[in-house]
């Protein structure tokens, strides 16, 4: 049986918590920030945890992370 290959753009994407949880960078936040509020841009800052419904797909992806 042949190594499984890791999908290496949601390598890039996603970590693994201590716990096992998988962290992600919110969206939004690349351009056209002149009209989101201060507070609005600051929360997309902090990182968020993937839905538990992807969850499946996403360590299917990442098997090695």
């Amino acid at each position: 049986m042949p190594k499984m290959k890791t999908k290496k753009a949601a390598a890039k994407r996603f970590k693994v918590t201590g716990t096992g949880k998988l962290k992600r960078a919110k969206a939004y936040k690349s351009h056209i920030l002149t009209k989101k509020t201060t507070k609005r841009k600051r929360n997309l800052r902090k990182p968020a945890m993937t839905d538990a419904t992807n969850v499946k797909n996403m360590k299917k992806i990442l098997p090695y992370l």
